[in-house]
């Protein structure tokens, strides 16, 4: 584990290095949770308590071993170039909300290529079934990602997004949305 909790306190540890930093655990509910520390922190790894996390002088060689985000991660967010790391969260999300599918009384969003979502993403997805919702549809969610169900399970959102587990599943007329689990 690279993620230590402790009270209201969550300590993260580098793989690399083992530098640490101690943040406060209480952003989200669940201490399976640790994004909100591992990006204020300018950290990279895993979004889950379980790692790898690495401190930011061990993140680019973590990257290129293949033992942390690996090596396509480099390429396609500009190699070495620390300018062209910075890469918005929210972007992936952006593309599947633009290219969502209406199906009868349905919406699917594809968030197949979604591993991560932060504020601003819960938001447009939040927006989104509103606006679904006004013309008479649900706005179902297409295989999200272990993280995606974790926040929406932690910030009780859910139950308001029918889940399917693949595309082939979406699109199939009959087909009843699964119960999603975030564990």
């Amino acid at each position: 584990m690279t993620v230590v909790p402790a009270d209201r306190l969550m300590t993260l540890i580098c793989d690399g290095c083992g530098e640490t930093v101690t943040g406060a655990g209480c952003t989200l509910p669940d201490a399976e949770v640790v994004w909100t520390l591992v990006f204020e922190n300018d950290w990279v790894g895993s979004p889950f308590a379980s790692g790898p996390h690495h401190c930011p002088r061990c993140s680019v060689p973590a990257a290129t071993d293949d033992g942390g985000l690996g090596v396509d991660y480099l390429d396609e967010v500009g190699g070495d170039d620390p300018a062209a790391r910075e890469v918005d969260p929210v972007d992936p999300l952006r593309r599947a909300l633009a290219e969502t599918v209406v199906l009868d009384d349905r919406e699917l969003v594809d968030l197949t290529e979604v591993e991560v979502i932060d504020p601003t993403g819960l938001g447009l997805l939040v927006r989104a079934h509103r606006d679904a919702r006004q013309h008479g549809r649900r706005l179902c969610l297409v295989a999200p990602s272990r993280f995606v169900l974790t926040v929406l399970h932690t910030m009780r959102l859910d139950g308001v997004f029918p889940v399917f587990d693949s595309r082939t599943r979406a699109l199939s007329g009959s087909a009843e949305p699964v119960a999603a689990d975030p564990h």
